[in-house]
């Protein structure tokens, strides 16, 4: 896999179809969040079922379900195809096709805009405008990452295993993007919360997991070195259950319209 320049944007990296060959293990092993995140992104914004959330960049639902759940009305703009074809269905939520920076949703149509583990491969300027265009007055928008745990043994192996298979991909140092979320001039009172978040995998789930990343090779030697690592990851690191587990810092970003 060849290296890319560290300081390339990673909305330039063919973010709308670089997922396409990764959607079932993405369906499988993308790790989900804790109800306590859910819990601020929604509190004080009314009765959930009168609301309407846009979950920008919703790949196969996870954090879509996860409103809808809540009772909240969803639209979710994901705009690969392969994507949106894995997602379940569910009555609340309706997939559309559309970008962060083209939604195609009207004006002041939504109560609560959220992007979950998807604002990196955003180009920050157009997607923050759109995303005031589309909220209501006073509404809410919410990013949210899953990020590896550094002090977390197991986590941290996986995160330099991840490293060094994708030649210190630009994702993997700029995965949280948040600075452009702070300076903007269309949201205020930014405020972060942080939650911990433990996810159970067995061997098939540490792999997959990985596989789901869109910047990993998954065939050739690359591939072959790949599972030699994560299977002895797993070895080192499974309890007598037969799991390892995952743990993520999820960080919530929550911001008011201007």
């Amino acid at each position: 896999m060849s290296k890319i320049n560290p300081e390339t944007p990673l909305h330039s990296l063919n973010p709308l179809n670089r997922f396409s060959d990764r959607a079932e293990d993405y369906v499988k092993y993308r790790p989900s969040y804790p109800a306590d995140a859910i819990d601020i992104i929604l509190e004080g914004l009314g009765e959930n079922s009168q609301l309407v959330a846009a979950d920008i960049g919703a790949g196969t639902g996870i954090a879509s379900r996860l409103l809808a759940e809540r009772k909240v009305n969803v639209i979710a703009i994901e705009p690969n195809a392969a994507m949106r074809e894995a997602a379940q269905v569910h009555p609340l939520i309706e997939f559309r096709d559309g970008t962060a920076e083209s939604t195609q949703l009207p004006d002041n149509s939504v109560d609560l805009v959220t992007c979950f583990q998807a604002f990196h491969w955003f180009n920050p300027e157009p997607t923050l405008l759109e995303f005031h265009r589309i909220l209501k007055p006073s509404a809410r928008l919410a990013v949210v990452w899953n990020n590896r745990d550094r002090e977390d043994a197991l986590t941290t192996e996986y995160s330099r295993i991840v490293r060094e298979a994708s030649n210190n991909h630009p994702a993997e140092s700029r995965m949280q993007s948040v600075e452009p979320l702070l300076v903007t001039p269309y949201f205020i009172n930014i405020h972060e919360y942080t939650f911990t978040y433990r996810q159970q995998l067995d061997l098939t789930g540490l792999i997959g997991r990985a596989m789901s990343v869109s910047y990993l090779p998954h065939e050739g030697l690359g591939y072959e070195q790949l599972l030699d690592s994560f299977q002895e990851l797993y070895r080192c690191f499974c309890d007598d259950s037969g799991f390892v587990y995952m743990v993520y810092r999820t960080s919530v970003h929550l911001g008011e319209v201007i």
